[in-house]
């Protein structure tokens, strides 16, 4: 044994995991080595600044600290960060015990939904006790354990609470190894009791020895492969459906070639939007709730579908009715996702994955019927996406659809540079449908979650990720008042977002599905005595640079000045709320009252029965 192995340094539990972290590298694709890690979310309280904030400071140089003007938006960044990187950089982020350890829950729960990896590292309250209750701490007087940290353990995908300072010798690793785990990824939490991130501990040297993390593409089984090429070598009809494990495990490449080489058409989920060029001529579109009419027709006579990394959430599915009739094959390196709706699971990486089935394959290819109507109809949808993204002038007020266009057509280079993000309301099915890109990433959309208040948030951490982008964040008006503060954390740390908001006057979306369910409109738009809200004065107030506008005309000159800008931009435009693309869309299940007084509501259970009949169970 080297005398290396017995050489220890004295460090604060706070220091110790600082110091770990910003000794750990991942690799680029050329093969040189940057940090896992692009430092720490901070908001600093009683419960973090001492211990925590110490070691943030001493190594500021070699682990970044960025402070946030929001617990619950800052780990939204965070999160953002990772997903613009395909999980394979991450930030940590820290919070006080109290409300600012709870605000970091609904982060959490987004992470976890979407499979998202980010390190969370709120304080906790005195393990010895000696201060009890300490200042915002939950006290149970059934168990003297639980503090509000435990309401983080179904939200984590891995927890630990750190009593001793020498318990991070085998709780970091394991944290990193579910950060960076293909399947099990997503949210870690690490509860860090206040008087224990102070306490010293004679930690191994060896311990923080810089170290390469390596993701693992985890290989298929002869067997399974031979199972699913065989369905498709039956198959007259095939359709792939390509979800986020496409862009995650890098496989846009690999997708490409398995569709052209055995002629099957392509659909995309919101989380796989992106995985091939909007153009291509395999390219169906969106699929499901949100979907375009070509990818919808054909999932609806597909005699097989291959779903590639997606989890198929019903806004996929149409609540499990559009491809009900077809026989499913689910490649995801996630066991979990790959045995859902009954289908053959075939759990792999998804490029290793797609070359294995394709060499078994080998020259097969789908009927020439079925992939000659599949370009038509793709090719049809994209004329029907540039005819209703083209339009310049509009009678009344324009919908999220003129707006998109008006938005694209601002850049020579749209369709590579721009990253647009959005998270909830109308835009994520107008994005779905009408957003183009021909870049892996430029679509970022959450909606495993459809979390209000992600979206300028999520701007800032992909904009932190690629700084070379032309980041568009597009959000509603609900969205932007439910959280807006890293607007003010955007342009103190120099990174420029431009922020589009669409006013309809409430919650449009809602209202919409509110009245399809056959219920008045109620409490959801804002009555007309209601104030009108100044979103460009309100965005001046917090730093950035902002105008109205009334036309799309305008919005075309005011993205011009955006992209010429220095820092965040907001344009305001009021919009329609009661129109949207009427093209493409399925059946989702929303469960309306089996007994009302009102006619509308008794129309809409009778045809929600009918409409349950092409569910599978």
């Amino acid at each position: 044994m080297s005398a290396t192995m017995h050489k220890t340094i004295r460090l604060t539990m706070a220091q110790a995991l600082v110091r770990y972290l910003s000794a750990l590298r991942t690799e680029e694709g050329d093969g040189s080595l940057i940090p896992l890690f692009g430092g720490a979310f901070a908001i600093f309280g009683h419960g973090n600044v001492a211990g925590l904030g110490e070691a943030l400071y001493q190594y500021r140089d070699s682990f970044p600290t960025y402070r946030a003007h929001n617990e619950q938006a800052m780990a939204h960044s965070a999160i953002a960060y990772a997903k613009a990187h395909m999980r394979r950089r991450m930030m940590a982020v820290t919070s006080s015990i109290g409300p600012g350890a709870t605000n970091l829950l609904t982060a959490a729960a987004l992470a976890h939904v979407n499979r998202l990896p980010v390190l969370l590292l709120p304080g906790d309250v005195f393990v010895s006790r000696a201060p009890d209750p300490v200042l915002q701490q939950l006290e149970d007087a059934s168990d003297g354990s639980v503090s509000v940290n435990d309401a983080f353990k179904p939200l984590s995908r891995y927890f630990d609470r750190i009593v001793y300072p020498e318990q991070l010798l085998t709780a970091l690793p394991r944290a990193i190894a579910a950060l960076t785990d293909a399947a099990a990824c997503g949210p870690v939490t690490l509860s860090l009791p206040q008087d224990v991130q102070t306490m010293a501990y004679d930690y191994p040297v060896d311990f923080f020895e810089p170290r390469v993390v390596r993701f693992r593409a985890v290989p298929p089984i002869e067997q399974e492969l031979e199972e699913a090429a065989a369905l498709l070598k039956n198959a007259k009809q095939p359709l792939i459906v390509a979800g986020g494990g496409v862009l995650y495990g890098q496989a846009g490449a690999a997708l490409q070639a398995f569709a052209e080489r055995h002629g099957i058409p392509v659909a995309e989920t919101q989380a796989g939007k992106s995985s091939l060029p909007w153009d291509h001529p395999l390219q169906l579109g969106a699929i499901g709730v949100t979907g375009s009419p070509a990818a919808n027709a054909l999932a609806a006579q597909a005699d097989v579908v291959l779903a590639v990394g997606t989890r198929l959430q019903d806004f996929t599915t149409g609540s499990n009715s559009l491809f009900a009739q077809a026989q499913l094959v689910s490649l995801n390196v996630n066991a979990f996702d790959a045995l859902k709706r009954r289908g053959l699971g075939l759990q792999a990486d998804a490029t290793l994955g797609l070359q294995g089935l394709s060499r078994l394959l080998g020259s097969w290819n789908s009927a020439g019927q079925w992939l000659e109507r599949a370009q038509q109809a793709g090719s049809a949808w994209r004329e029907t996406v540039l005819a209703i993204t083209g339009k310049r002038e509009v009678a009344g007020l324009p919908y999220d659809g003129e707006v998109i266009g008006a938005v694209q057509r601002s850049s020579l280079d749209s369709t590579t540079r721009d990253i647009v993000v959005c998270a909830a309301g109308t835009l994520p099915a107008e994005l779905h449908k009408l957003w183009r890109t021909s870049t892996p990433g430029g679509y970022h959309m959450e909606y495993g979650y459809s979390c209000m208040g992600y979206e300028i948030a999520g701007g800032l951490g992909v904009k932190m990720a690629k700084p070379e982008s032309e980041v568009i964040v597009m959000v509603g008006d609900g969205s932007y008042l439910m959280m807006n503060s890293e607007i003010a954390t955007s342009v103190m740390l120099d990174k420029k977002l431009i922020i589009v908001v669409l006013d309809n006057r409430g919650y449009g979306c809602i209202n919409r599905l509110q009245q399809a369910c056959g219920n008045a409109s109620f409490n959801n738009m804002l009555p007309d005595s209601a104030p009108r809200i100044d979103f460009a004065l309100h965005a001046q107030s917090l730093g950035a640079l902002s105008e109205h506008v009334a036309s799309i005309a305008e919005l075309e000159q005011a993205m011009l000045r955006a992209r010429e800008a220095s820092r965040t931009y907001l344009i305001c435009i009021n919009t329609d709320d009661t129109r949207t693309t009427e093209e493409g869309g399925c059946w989702w299940e929303v469960a309306v009252p089996e007994v009302s007084t009102q006619a509308g509501v008794q129309a809409a259970r009778a045809r929600y029965e009918n409409d349950r009949l092409k569910q599978r169970n």
